[in-house]
């Protein structure tokens, strides 16, 4: 990472601190929930959390954004980079066919899935984009997913990372960067 994306990160950081909202004891006590609807809904916020993750991107070819709100920051950061942007789904919200993958959540599975037709995946380099990294199974999943698919994630890209949920250790093939680290 160049000086001034790291000096970036570390103004985005202070942007995201101020505009995320703690909420305690949802979804259950004892949780202490980190809501950055604010920092999206926010025009500082959102450009600068965009410009940020556009700064780790190295000559990609496609942004994939994770369901939902990896949607929302993967299509501004393609915009950004001049790229197109794939929605990566939960399973059954797309139409026959599709490449899916399944993946362990703390109580039971979840699937991803992306089109199997319509798209030509094969040798694209892609920036994967989410707005929170906690146990890493959403990111390994999509990562593998799009390699499926035939394209290569160079990197990962959140907003949030929930360190203590240790989900960057599922990913050590994978250049992940956090702009904001509790």
């Amino acid at each position: 990472m160049t000086d001034t994306a790291s000096e970036q990160q570390g103004g985005v950081a202070t942007v995201i601190a101020s505009l995320m909202r703690e909420v305690p004891d949802f979804p259950e006590p004892g949780i202490q929930f980190k809501d950055l609807t604010p920092v999206l809904a926010d025009a500082r916020g959102l450009a600068a959390v965009t410009d940020a993750l556009a700064c780790v991107a190295d000559d990609v070819d496609l942004v994939a954004g994770i369901d939902a709100r990896g949607f929302l920051l993967g299509a501004a950061v393609a915009t950004r980079l001049g790229t197109g942007v794939l929605a990566v789904r939960k399973g059954g919200k797309l139409p026959p066919p599709v490449h899916g993958e399944t993946y362990a959540l703390e109580y039971g599975t979840a699937t991803l899935e992306i089109p199997a037709d319509g798209l030509q995946l094969d040798g694209l380099r892609i920036l994967l984009v989410d707005d929170v990294l906690a146990t890493g199974g959403t990111l390994e999943a999509a990562a593998k997913l799009l390699g499926t698919g035939g394209a290569t994630v160079t990197a990962a890209a959140v907003v949030l990372e929930l360190s203590a949920l240790g989900g960057r250790a599922k990913l050590p093939e994978l250049e992940v960067t956090s702009l904001y680290v509790v």
